[in-house]
């Protein structure tokens, strides 16, 4: 009987140590369990590289290649024009005849004036001749003759008569300057092409009144014609200082008008302004395009294309991979041992679903195409088994 109660307290004792055993077991793989379910598992994705050329299109404005407004230089009433907007014309060619009723008054007044000069001069000359003979009388008369007041008085006559003939000539000159001022004004009458052109402008018509000047420094004058060279065009664009140093002379240029979405014209860069807008934040840049079929107008919007050569090689990244944390831009990428390491980097371009990495990235990092908001520096983490090798 009490053989038997041993043996019965043997087996129970048993029992509860399985148990108690099994139990733990039991608690080490839950516990194994959670911290392996712990373990984040990621996706990640090898950087590939870009295309470090960058293909833009900004606007433009198309200017002549000269392009001049042509004022009145005198002031009178427009007698005849003979070329209209739309006219092709050659240098020098008459644009318009202007009637100047008050200038041809004041050059007849200014001749009359030389004339008068002219005469001055005349008698002017015959008193200094006949004062230099008196005199030389007077000088070379034996002594005792004429006293010496009388000969100082004949040699002051003689160098007043001297001063009185340059006096005249001096006003001559000025009247000969007042009249060929006048004939100078007198050609202006005729407003001429001051290159082959095309007339994009006639802002007036006959018995038109004329005032001279520029409309410039606050005039009102108008102007008249505006003539534009037109064989070849000039194309200026505003463009981002990010773009500025890949933009240098030589570089090709597609430009697309408006009204010819089906036509592509070629340009190239011809001069930058070496200078950035303090308001703008962009650089003035010239393009020259030929012109031969006259379909550039000067005044017109355009579109330009450029492919801008890159500085440096980037890589591409997806934009889901980028992290926005206190310290700017960065990426997660999983170390050998398999733990997160946090990358800063400067991205270039967005391009949708790729963002361009120039700088704080290698090409054989591992980054994590979608991280989650909590992953942190030295996050031990799983690699998804079905990864590509590469980014899209």
């Amino acid at each position: 009987m009490r053989i038997a109660a041993v043996a019965v307290a043997i087996l129970a004792a048993g029992s509860v140590a399985n148990g108690i055993l099994s139990r733990h077991r039991q608690d080490v793989a839950v516990a194994d369990w959670t911290k392996n379910a712990a373990i984040a598992t990621v996706h990640v994705v090898t950087p590939k590289a870009g295309d470090s050329h960058r293909k833009v299109v900004l606007p433009g404005d198309v200017q002549a290649w000269f392009e001049s407004p042509i004022y009145a230089r005198v002031t009178g009433y427009l007698k005849a024009w003979y070329f209209d907007f739309g006219a092709h014309v050659k240098k020098g060619d008459v644009l318009a005849d202007i009637e100047t009723p008050e200038l041809d008054a004041q050059l007849a007044a200014a001749r009359a004036t030389l004339d008068a000069r002219k005469a001055d001069v005349k008698v002017k000359e015959a008193e200094q001749r006949f004062a230099k003979t008196t005199y030389a009388r007077w000088r070379d008369s034996p002594k005792g003759s004429v006293s010496v007041q009388e000969q100082q008085a004949k040699r002051s006559d003689y160098e007043s008569a001297v001063a009185r003939l340059d006096a005249a000539k001096a006003n001559t000159e000025i009247a000969q300057a007042e009249v060929n001022r006048l004939q100078a004004l007198e050609g202006f009458r005729r407003l001429v092409a001051p290159f082959d052109g095309t007339v994009t402008a006639r802002n007036t018509d006959v018995g038109a009144l004329i005032n001279a000047g520029s409309g410039m420094g606050g005039g009102n004058a108008p102007e008249l014609f505006r003539v534009a060279d037109t064989h070849r065009m000039r194309i200026f664009m505003k463009v981002p200082q990010l773009l500025t140093a890949g933009i240098v002379p030589g570089l090709k240029a597609e430009v697309r008008l408006p009204q010819y979405p089906e036509k592509v014209f070629h340009a190239v860069v011809a001069a930058t302004s070496q200078a950035v807008n303090l308001a703008s934040r962009t650089s003035v840049v010239e393009l020259q395009s030929d012109n031969a079929d006259s379909l550039l107008q000067p005044g017109t919007y355009a579109q330009v294309s450029l492919e801008i050569p890159g500085t440096e090689p980037v890589l591409l990244v997806p934009a889901s991979a980028l992290l926005f944390r206190e310290h700017g831009l960065e990426v997660a990428v999983v170390t050998p041992d398999s733990r997160i390491a946090l990358k800063r980097i400067s991205v270039g371009r967005n391009l949708g679903v790729d963002v361009e990495v120039v700088d704080g990235l290698n090409a054989t990092d591992r980054v994590v195409a979608s991280p989650p908001a909590s992953i942190g520096k030295g996050d031990l983490v799983k690699i998804a088994s079905n990864d590509a090798s590469v980014a899209r």
